[in-house]
C-alpha cells in the first residue's frame, strides 16, 4: 500500500488560497480517481476538488473552513502500490489553522514579544496574511497567532478586522518575514493607509445577522483590492440605440423558435465592445507593476449575480464570434452559474468586463474593475426619452448610457473616449442592412 497526497488546486487565474467549504468524504471511504473530495471557495469561484487516485481515504489535514494556499495539503489516500509512501506534510505558506483553534477576536500581544520569537512561525508571515495586514493597516507585532507555533493566520486578521480593534503602531522597526518557497527570502513591507473601523451596529430584537459565506469574503477582498492598487476614473457616453432597438424585435421571435434561446440586447453590446477592443488594444491591457501587459486574445469577462454571490464566467475570443454565437455563450455560461455547475477554467482569461447593469432598471452607475483587468464597462437601461434630433426636431428615441470604470495606472482619457465613441458608432449603426446576428 501507498499514501498519496491531494494538495489544495490553482482553481484560477491569480489565484492563490481556497477555503474548505465542506468535505464530502470521510477517512475510510473507497473513492475512485476524478471523485468529487470537497467543496472549495476561492475569490473566484466554487468548485469540487477532484480524486486523483483511487484508493481509501486516510486523512482529512484540512478542516471545514480552514484557508489553505494553492499546492497544501489538504488529505491523504490509501493506494494499491508496491510499498508505503512517506507523507511529507511541509509547512504552507498560506494556511490557517481551525476556527474552533482562534484566539478570541481582537487578541493582541505585546510588543516586546515579538523579540522572543524570533526564528520561529510566529515571525514570519504568508503572502496572504502580509497583503491583509497592510491593506487594514494591521501592526502583525501586536499580534497573537493561533496556528502552529504561534502563526499569525488569515482568520486571526479577519477575526481581528470584523471586531474593529485593528492593532497599530506608531513606528515599525523590523520588516517581516515573508515566507515563500525559498523562506530565507525577506520583503520590507509597504505601508497601508489604515482601514476604516467598522462601525459598531447595535443588534434589536427583530434584527437578523447573516453570517458572511466564503464566498462573499472572498468578494468583498477582491472588490477592496480593486479599489485599494487602481486608481478610479470614470466616463460616461449616451447612445442613441433606436435602430438596434427596432432590429432586434423584428427578429427575436423567430429567433427563438430557430435557435431555442432569446436574442437579447446584450449580445449586442457585447459584440460592440469586442469590436472596438480590436480598434483600441490599449483598452485590453493589464497593470503588471514594472510594465502593461497589452492582451492579444479578447475575452469578455460578464457579471452574473446569485442571490447572494457575483461571478464573472469570461466568453473567450468574443470579437471572432457572431453575435447569435456571443448571445448563445451568455446564455449558457447564465445558466451555469445559476446551477452551480459554472467550471473554474469558466472564470480564466477574462481581458475586459461588460456589466448589464441596466437588467436591474439602472440607468447610472459606476463599477469597480475586475482586478487585474483596467477596465469595466456597465451597460445600462435602455429608456426611451425625448431628443433634440438633426434640424431642431424632438423625437421619442430608445437611449442607453454607457458607464466606463478605468484604471488610469494603464489608461488616459483619450484613449476611453476614442473607444467609448467607437463603441457609440457601431451600436447606433444596427441595422438590417448592415447587421447580420449569424
Amino acid at each position: 500500500m501507498a499514501i498519496e497526497n491531494i494538495l489544495m488546486p490553482q482553481l484560477g487565474e491569480s489565484v492563490t488560497e481556497g477555503t474548505i467549504e465542506k468535505w464530502l468524504v470521510k477517512p475510510g471511504d473507497t473513492v475512485n480517481k476524478y471523485d468529487s473530495l470537497a467543496e472549495v471557495n476561492t475569490d473566484k469561484v466554487t468548485a469540487e476538488v477532484p480524486s486523483s487516485f483511487t484508493g481509501v481515504i486516510k486523512e482529512l489535514i484540512a478542516q471545514e473552513g480552514e484557508t489553505l494556499a494553492v499546492g497544501a495539503l489538504v488529505c491523504t489516500i490509501e493506494t494499491e502500490g508496491g510499498g508505503v509512501a512517506e507523507v511529507a506534510v511541509e509547512a504552507v505558506p498560506a494556511k490557517a489553522e481551525p476556527a474552533n483553534e482562534m484566539p478570541a477576536a481582537g487578541s493582541q500581544k505585546p510588543a516586546s514579544s515579538l523579540n522572543r520569537e524570533k526564528g520561529t512561525a510566529a515571525g514570519r508571515y504568508s503572502p496572504a496574511v502580509l497583503r491583509l495586514s497592510q491593506d487594514n493597516g494591521i501592526d502583525l507585532s501586536l499580534v497573537e497567532g493561533s496556528g502552529k507555533e504561534g502563526r499569525i493566520t488569515r482568520k486571526d486578521l479577519l477575526a481581528i478586522i470584523e471586531s474593529g480593534n485593528i492593532p497599530t503602531a506608531a513606528v515599525t522597526t523590523e520588516a517581516p518575514v515573508v515566507e515563500t518557497a525559498a523562506p530565507t527570502s525577506v520583503t520590507q513591507a509597504v505601508p497601508a493607509p489604515k482601514a476604516a473601523e467598522p462601525a459598531n451596529v447595535p443588534v434589536a430584537v427583530g434584527d437578523i445577522e447573516i453570517p458572511v459565506t466564503g464566498v462573499r469574503r472572498a468578494i468583498a477582498s477582491n472588490m477592496l483590492r480593486s479599489k485599494h492598487e487602481a486608481p478610479h476614473a470614470w466616463m460616461m457616453i449616451e447612445v442613441d440605440v433606436t435602430s438596434l432597438v427596432q432590429y432586434r424585435d423584428s427578429l427575436k421571435n423567430d429567433f427563438k423558435k430557430k435557435e431555442g434561446f432569446n436574442l437579447t440586447y446584450f449580445a449586442f453590446f457585447v459584440k460592440a465592445v469586442s469590436q472596438a477592443l480590436k480598434e483600441f488594444p490599449m483598452m485590453n491591457s493589464m497593470w503588471a507593476g514594472d510594465k502593461i501587459i497589452q492582451k492579444k486574445d479578447i475575452n469578455i469577462s460578464i457579471a452574473v449575480a446569485t442571490e447572494d454571490s457575483l461571478y464573472v464566467p469570461v466568453i473567450n475570443n468574443a470579437d471572432e464570434k457572431t453575435i447569435k454565437g456571443i448571445g448563445r455563450d451568455i446564455q449558457e455560461l447564465a445558466g451555469k452559474v445559476r446551477s452551480g455547475k459554472l467550471k473554474s477554467s469558466e472564470m480564466q482569461g477574462g481581458t475586459f468586463t461588460v456589466n448589464n447593469t441596466g437588467s436591474f432598471g439602472s440607468v447610472q452607475s459606476m463599477g469597480i474593475i475586475n482586478h487585474p483587468q483596467a477596465a469595466i464597462l456597465q451597460v445600462e437601461s435602455i429608456v426611451k426619452r425625448p431628443v433634440v434630433m438633426d434640424g431642431g426636431m424632438i423625437g421619442v428615441r430608445d437611449m442607453v448610457n454607457l458607464c466606463l470604470s478605468l484604471d488610469h495606472r494603464v489608461l488616459d482619457g483619450l484613449v476611453c473616449g476614442q473607444f467609448l465613441a467607437r463603441v457609440k458608432a457601431i451600436l447606433e449603426n444596427v441595422t438590417a442592412e448592415n447587421t447580420s446576428i449569424y
